[in-house]
């Protein structure tokens, strides 16, 4: 699905390092966690690190707010992970991605520090790349089992749903059955011009058809 703004903006900064293990990495993460706000991507020896610009970051906020608005008006339960890193030493794989949910598997997870070792990924993961991006990110959160994975780059929006280990694309959220492709697109045109009165109409749509 698409947003009509004609030119996709710049929205992030991005730099790559190969051929590095993993506790090269983890030193390279601690460093910089220290003095930037950067985020921390790794799979398969790359190191991606992020730079986000004030286009992707409103962006993540927007689609947030979609999310949580959909959680309250469905009377669902939700633990919100932000970019929390997913680390997965066993899988020489981590991952800071913009927004992380615990949606359908809240009553596991709610009362405790998440530790992938013996808690299940996130239900949902979402990540804005509006810029190139030298990760698969398809193939690092199907490897963490990340059962939905939704993927915008400023025009084209993706909900991906992990089946027999990859992402296939669907037009339709397995965990908001409600919710089409086409919808967050409408939601996110209307709220980059007036995000209040998106909220509002949104809610109200939302409870038109609970």
């Amino acid at each position: 699905m698409y947003l009509t703004s004609p030119t996709k903006p710049v929205g992030e900064k991005r730099m790559a390092f190969r051929d590095l293990d993993w506790s090269g990495f983890k030193q390279i993460q601690q460093l910089l966690t220290e003095r930037t706000r950067t985020r921390f991507t790794y799979a398969a020896g790359v190191l991606e690190i992020t730079m986000p610009l004030e286009s992707h970051e409103r962006l993540a906020r927007l689609i947030e707010r979609f999310i949580l608005i959909l959680v309250v008006e469905l009377g669902l339960k939700i633990k919100t992970m932000g970019s929390t890193t997913l680390d997965r030493e066993d899988l020489l794989k981590s991952a800071e991605p913009d927004n992380g949910y615990y949606i359908q598997n809240y009553d596991l997870v709610a009362d405790h520090e998440i530790d992938l070792s013996v808690d299940p990924p996130p239900d949902l993961v979402v990540e804005v790349d509006i810029t190139h991006t030298d990760i698969n990110k398809n193939t690092l959160y199907a490897s963490m089992g990340v059962p939905e994975f939704w993927r915008f780059d400023g025009h084209v929006w993706q909900i991906l749903c992990l089946e027999n280990g990859r992402y296939v694309s669907q037009e339709r959220s397995l965990i908001f059955p409600l919710i089409e492709k086409k919808d967050l697109a409408c939601f996110l045109e209307a709220a980059l011009l007036d995000e209040v009165a998106a909220e509002i109409e949104f809610r109200r749509w939302v409870q038109d058809r609970c």
